[in-house]
């Protein structure tokens, strides 16, 4: 980016590729830290009129940090993505301070934006069970229908993302009872496979035009290729407008539900936070669609002094 010093993204790389490395950040995070930060050394360099080296960004303050947000919001960047941002900031901030031996106590004292957080919608347990099914009955070629069921059904009942279910290859056909999927950030875990679910994929692969071989993608697209997630998403549109279901009845939706049924039939909160392969128990809070009195409960059955 122009104005910005060789040394600063020199310096910028180095904390990617840390990131990438030690923290196992995913590449889509990677990217979007590199454009965070590329955009806020261009307006440090030119904020304060010097574009030599590290001097600058060990010399910040916070009314610097300050100049940098009122621009951002000058420019239209939302306070979700600003805070976003600024978070990105701060952990590039801390690597580097341990690296070149200054307080960086201006930049982590900022204090994000507030934003309205969007909480997850889930469907209820009906409203999933119906979109299973009203996803069976729209394709013409059955095994195109039995195709996207079985992928809304693994989004459903073993709460993958769509990424997951798509990067199933061949060679975990038949479904085991469980999978090791690697979900982002490059995280493994164990997932159960229901029953239902092995059979909805079992019964896409015997109708399943294209040869199923090892290496190859498991869910194929109508010409053979791999399945894209548009093409879910596409089906589970149709299937909401069918259904008279909210715009939030969306592929990722099902994953909420799969949080919210297990912890509205007793699950454990922290078994679900495995089971969705979340860094953060809040995360997984946040999935489940309960009130604070349910959540109570769970934790005083599982508090070791209740």
């Amino acid at each position: 980016m122009t104005g910005i010093a060789p040394a600063l993204t020199h310096t910028l790389d180095q904390w990617l590729d840390h990131e990438r490395a030690l923290a196992g950040a995913a590449p889509n995070t990677i990217r979007a830290y590199q454009a965070d930060l590329l955009g806020f050394m261009a307006f440090i360099t030119q904020h304060v009129g010097e574009s030599q080296g590290l001097a600058p960004l060990a010399r910040i303050s916070v009314g610097d940090m300050r100049a940098w947000m009122a621009h951002e919001r000058g420019r239209g960047v939302a306070a979700r993505s600003l805070a976003r941002s600024l978070s990105a900031v701060k952990s590039f901030y801390r690597w580097l301070a341990v690296r070149e031996g200054f307080e960086p106590t201006s930049v982590l004292s900022t204090r994000a934006p507030r934003f309205q957080a969007k909480l997850p919608r889930p469907l209820s347990a009906p409203a999933a069970s119906d979109m299973i099914d009203q996803v069976a009955l729209q394709a013409r070629d059955p095994w195109v229908a039995a195709r996207d069921a079985a992928v809304i059904t693994l989004l459903y009942g073993c709460g993958l993302r769509i990424s997951e279910a798509l990067s199933l290859k061949g060679s975990d056909a038949p479904l085991p009872a469980v999978l090791r999927i690697t979900g982002k950030g490059g995280k493994e875990r164990v997932v159960p496979v229901l029953g239902i679910a092995r059979e909805a994929v079992a019964g896409y692969i015997r109708l399943c035009p294209y040869e199923i071989t090892p290496d190859a993608s498991l869910f194929r697209a109508v010409r053979g290729g791999p399945l894209a997630p548009r093409a879910i998403q596409k089906v589970v549109e149709q299937a909401r407008l069918q259904l008279g279901l909210p715009a939030t009845a969306t592929p990722h939706a099902l994953r909420h539900s799969f949080a919210t049924h297990l912890m509205a039939a007793g699950g454990d909160l922290r078994s679900i936070q495995e089971l969705l392969g979340h860094a953060s128990l809040s995360t997984t809070q946040a999935y489940t669609a309960v009130d604070t009195a349910q959540l109570m409960a769970v934790y005083d059955r599982a508090h070791p002094k209740s």
